[in-house]
């Protein structure tokens, strides 16, 4: 997997308190110590056969019926693609599947795309947390995202039509945004 970061910039890392990787056994080794944490769960994201990121459910909590998705890290070759959406979207879809009542986002509040992603992916900002933890020498405050089990169905067929073969043109290209699909929905709704 390492070779799918190669080109990244060291700007993918700024936000996560791990990589960059110099070695495979530097990324197996953070990979095999989160996936020893009791409420983390880390999946690599694989596509045609080619390992190109990894991201996780974490802070599982069954009692209180929440699960978090973070700790992503997608390759430029992953980055902004139907792949990335999908396998969000994917792991979105088995947090309600599995009964948990909220599916959280939490980022950098300084990270903008990530902010721009959890919101494009239909979960609602919630607030910012200050001084929430530190990294990387400094202090970060967390904003807070999330779908609940009420808003997922209306968050589900935007993500279904998004993802639909007959959004795509043959060259791949989506016909329609998910921000669109979402709108159309909405007003379809009212």
């Amino acid at each position: 997997m390492l070779a799918a970061f190669a080109s990244a910039p060291e700007s993918l890392w700024t936000y996560l308190s791990w990589g960059p990787f110099a070695t495979e056994d530097e990324l197996v080794e953070m990979l095999t110590t989160v996936g020893e944490l009791p409420d983390w769960q880390s999946y690599a994201v694989v596509v045609d056969d080619v390992p190109l990121g990894f991201c996780s459910y974490l802070r599982i909590n069954a009692h209180a019926g929440s699960i978090e998705i973070g700790g992503i890290a997608f390759s430029p070759a992953l980055q902004r693609t139907t792949a990335a959406t999908e396998a969000l979207a994917m792991m979105i879809a088995n947090s309600f599947e599995l009964s948990y009542r909220r599916c959280e986002w939490k980022c950098d509040s300084l990270n903008g795309p990530s902010m721009r992603a959890a919101a494009r992916l239909g979960f609602n900002y919630e607030g910012t947390f200050a001084k929430a933890t530190h990294y990387r020498g400094r202090n970060r405050d967390t904003a807070w995202f999330a779908i609940t089990d009420d808003a997922w169905p209306s968050v589900r067929v935007a993500l279904d039509s998004w993802l639909a073969p007959g959004n795509f043109d043959d060259a791949g290209r989506q016909r329609a945004s998910l921000e669109s699909v979402r709108s159309q929905r909405a007003n379809e709704s009212r």
